[in-house]
């Protein structure tokens, strides 16, 4: 079987031959690891599809390593929108930055016990594992390196839909620049997600909402000459 592995030294995809049937992408780069080329760097973890770090890129979509086998020819690359360390290795501060911006977490929560309905309202976009292949896959970072991304978002739909979080507002108003406006609704961030999340209806939701607390999309309202009044005639 023959990959190709983009590597960060010269910026080159690099060919192996590997012979290795129905073996997860994982497995192949710890064969070529071990018995061909010792240079070659790589993230794993789990090897189970629990904790994320193992996601790339193969022909050009975001997959776990650890999950996906490779049918021969493919092209291997890092995850985008996030800095490459050494070959498939990036840096993940990124989630961390978007999260923290975004109020992504629970700040006030009372202890109150949640129901079975209430809880299975918030069970899906509690499944991330942090594989940031959402982030790679958004194609709003090309023209906004400031964007708080899909997972950021998603997850602050969690905590708003949450009825034991008392800072809603704060969330809402946290993601109103850069943020539930910015994206684009593509759908990219979707077919993605090995959890099976939504971030573009979870985004849809937020949108919903935050127009129910009186917010207004600011690209909406500068097409309108900066404002959204259509109670008289425009000139």
């Amino acid at each position: 079987m023959e990959i190709k592995i983009l590597r960060s030294g010269n910026g080159e995809y690099q060919t192996y031959n590997v012979e290795l049937e129905g073996a997860t992408l994982l497995s192949l780069l710890n064969h070529i690891k071990t018995k061909i080329d010792p240079t070659l760097t790589y993230s794993h973890g789990c090897r189970s599809g629990v904790c994320g770090s193992c996601a790339v890129r193969v022909g050009g979509r975001e997959v776990l390593m650890c999950e996906y086998k490779p049918s021969g020819g493919e092209c291997i690359e890092p995850i985008r929108n996030a800095r490459v360390i050494r070959d498939l290795v990036v840096e993940g501060s990124m989630v961390e930055k978007c999260n923290r911006a975004a109020h992504a977490s629970g700040e006030k929560m009372d202890g109150s016990a949640l129901s079975a309905g209430e809880m299975e309202r918030i069970t899906v976009q509690s499944d991330c594992i942090l594989c940031a292949s959402c982030y790679s896959a958004c194609p709003v970072y090309a023209v906004n390196p400031d964007f708080l991304g899909p997972f950021a978002l998603t997850r602050v739909w969690r905590y708003v839909n949450d009825p034991r979080e008392r800072e809603v507002s704060a969330k809402m108003a946290a993601v109103q620049a850069n943020g539930i406006w910015d994206c684009t609704l593509c759908g990219e961030c979707v077919p993605v997600c090995p959890q099976g999340i939504a971030p573009k209806q979870d985004i849809m939701m937020l949108r919903t909402k935050a127009s129910m607390m009186g917010y207004q999309d600011p690209h909406a309202a500068a097409a309108f000459g900066g404002g959204l009044d259509f109670g008289g005639p425009m000139f």
